[in-house]
């Protein structure tokens, strides 16, 4: 049993590690992505600094299954808002929202990431969160944190609650 609990918090420990070590892409226009079927993928583009500039939903899965009109919408915002990146979340959906977005023909080169999910419902449901987006409701929200963590993953991952 303790060299079990050694090995686990050793491997926890590791995680955590690549985590918080992880490179911030920088000061770039990003369009955060968290994936869903039924409810659909919950989209956000932040400008440069981080801040939340446009929000909307997209369909590209079943069961409503739009993947044309999602595709003109995702084209549209990246030219809009000049979109530099993509953080989709790496939950529910994620990797067929990665295949939707990696064969979609955009006219700007953007850079697709998948980054971790973990804590983002957490900060998304915090009073830290409801201050800063309070017109906004929790999905908004965790798609923002999906996207400022691939901006600055120390940064966005400090405002969890460690419990």
């Amino acid at each position: 049993k303790e060299q079990a609990d050694d090995e686990a918090i050793r491997v926890f420990a590791e995680n955590l590690r690549q985590l918080l070590l992880a490179p911030p892409l920088g000061q770039k226009r990003v369009m955060g992505i968290d994936p869903g079927f039924r409810t659909g993928c919950k989209v956000v583009c932040l400008d440069a600094q981080g801040n939340l500039v446009h929000n909307e939903n997209i369909y590209p899965h079943p069961p409503v299954d739009k993947k044309t009109e999602a595709a003109s919408k995702l084209r549209k915002m990246i030219e809009a808002y000049k979109i530099e990146a993509i953080a989709i979340g790496n939950g529910t959906a994620s990797r067929e929202t990665e295949n939707f977005v990696t064969h979609q023909q955009f006219d700007r080169p953007v850079q697709v990431f998948v980054v971790s999910e973990q804590g983002a419902s957490i900060y998304s449901a915090s009073k830290t969160a409801r201050d800063e987006f309070p017109d906004y409701d929790v999905t908004v929200r965790g798609a923002v944190s999906i996207a400022r963590r691939l901006m600055d993953p120390l940064a966005e991952l400090v405002k969890i609650d460690p419990k």
